[in-house]
């Protein structure tokens, strides 16, 4: 099933969730703990997390093939640019393809962990060209990433709209980083309407789970976080199951918002954790 036919019914909101492909022998068994319980939900698709530089390419294909065949989730596979040579790409795109792949995130993401500074950037310099190499050469359905709180390497506020809408114009549909607060997703979609871009922007939700882990991924993201959510957060520094509750609440006020608001739908970030994502799903009624 392809995202963008999913999103055209208008009936419902969607309900997707995000995960990481396995590096060793216990990411493994915690990725397959997790999809027992997730395959349980009714969840629209799956997302596949590509390693920095490419480093989890064969793993990122083989848990997309396994969703498809294990669990009948329709997977979304996260592709980048800067790892990669043009050639390199079309081959991945061509493969995914052969194995009846439907669903592409075009990211730009991060160079090669070493060694090859001729793809320092990749030889298609933005997610916007591979955004276009999938959907027009490749005929898969596209999404792309956007940043409510601005691109970490944007130049100007301005500027940073105005690419993000282009990228968004080229693709069906976009999931955005998280963030925490409502107005920030509600001024993203305002600035891509303003640039009479209209397709549809769904919210990316993550619930915190420790301090160390919010701050390290806010500053890869360039993700914003309240001080008012630092503050909730901060009560429970020393006490890791009353931190998670809380942040699992955070993140269950943010999504209802965001549907009364009009989101399309919400797609969690799970860091393939089963707990935080059912608490979601069944706290919004997902399942009735």
């Amino acid at each position: 099933m392809r995202v963008d036919e999913l999103l055209s019914n208008k009936s419902r909101p969607l309900f997707s969730v995000e995960l990481w492909p396995p590096r060793s022998a216990a990411s493994e068994t915690r990725l397959t703990e997790a999809l027992e319980r997730l395959s349980q939900l009714k969840i629209d698709f799956a997302s596949i997390t590509y390693g920095a530089g490419g480093s989890t390419r064969e793993n990122t294909h083989a848990l997309v093939v396994r969703l498809m065949r294990d669990y009948g989730l329709p997977p979304v596979a996260h592709l980048v640019t800067g790892a990669h040579t043009r050639l390199e790409l079309e081959a991945i795109l061509a493969r995914y393809r052969q194995s009846g792949v439907d669903n592409l995130l075009a990211l730009h993401g991060d160079p090669p962990l070493e060694g090859n500074e001729a793809l320092e950037i990749g030889e298609l310099s933005h997610a916007i060209d591979l955004a276009r190499m999938a959907k027009f050469e490749y005929n898969f359905c596209v999404g792309v990433a956007l940043h409510p709180n601005g691109h970490p390497s944007a130049i100007t506020p301005a500027l940073d709209a105005q690419f993000q809408a282009e990228k968004l114009a080229v693709a069906d549909y976009a999931i955005t980083q998280f963030f925490y607060k409502t107005s920030d997703y509600i001024e993203l979609v305002d600035q891509m309407n303003a640039h009479r871009v209209f397709k549809p922007i769904l919210p990316g939700i993550m619930a915190p789970t420790s301090f160390s882990t919010l701050n390290k991924m806010a500053e890869m993201s360039g993700t914003l976080v309240p001080s008012d959510t630092y503050e909730r957060l901060a009560k429970y520094r020393d006490d890791s199951v009353s931190f998670q509750k809380e942040g699992t609440l955070i993140a269950i006020e943010l999504a209802a918002e965001l549907l009364e608001y009009g989101a399309p739908g919400i797609h969690v970030f799970t860091m393939n954790q089963a707990n935080t994502t059912v608490a979601i799903y069944e706290s919004l009624n997902f399942g009735s």
